[in-house]
């Protein structure tokens, strides 16, 4: 039996999974990269998107984060996300009702608010989310 990978992915609210695995493909910030098991050590910044999770070839989750780090240790790789959704457990008519509810609240703020900022960096957020349900 092939060597497996511990993998765990962690966001603040909470802990959305820890296991064995054969291979995970994550964002990072200088381009996605793939892990397996007696993966050499780095650690590295992640952007919005997509990490897989794959047993043999086949993908078997798809988790999409906010950002973070990946730290691969010989224990194995963490991934510490700003924000992580399990994408099987969305619909993207609730992401679109968020969207919704985040434009409109975008609209209704001064231009100089600072609140803005941060609400258009979720609605950015949102809308990729969207994007990667769809693909």
């Amino acid at each position: 039996m092939a060597n497996k990978l511990h993998f765990s992915l962690v966001s603040p609210a909470r802990e959305l999974f820890s296991g064995e695995v054969d291979h995970v493909i994550a964002p990072g910030s200088e381009g996605e990269f793939g892990v397996l098991a007696n993966h050499a050590p780095f650690m590295t910044t992640l952007k919005n998107g997509v990490v897989r999770v794959l047993e043999g070839d086949t993908v078997k989750m798809r988790i999409f984060v906010r950002g973070g780090f990946a730290d691969v240790t010989a224990e194995g790789l963490t991934i510490l996300a700003e924000e992580a959704r399990m994408l099987d457990k969305l619909k993207v008519e609730d992401v679109q009702k968020e969207l919704d509810e985040t434009l409109l609240k975008i609209q209704s703020l001064d231009k100089g608010d600072t609140a803005k900022l941060a609400l258009q960096e979720h609605y950015d957020y949102l809308e990729s989310l969207k994007a990667a349900m769809v693909h």
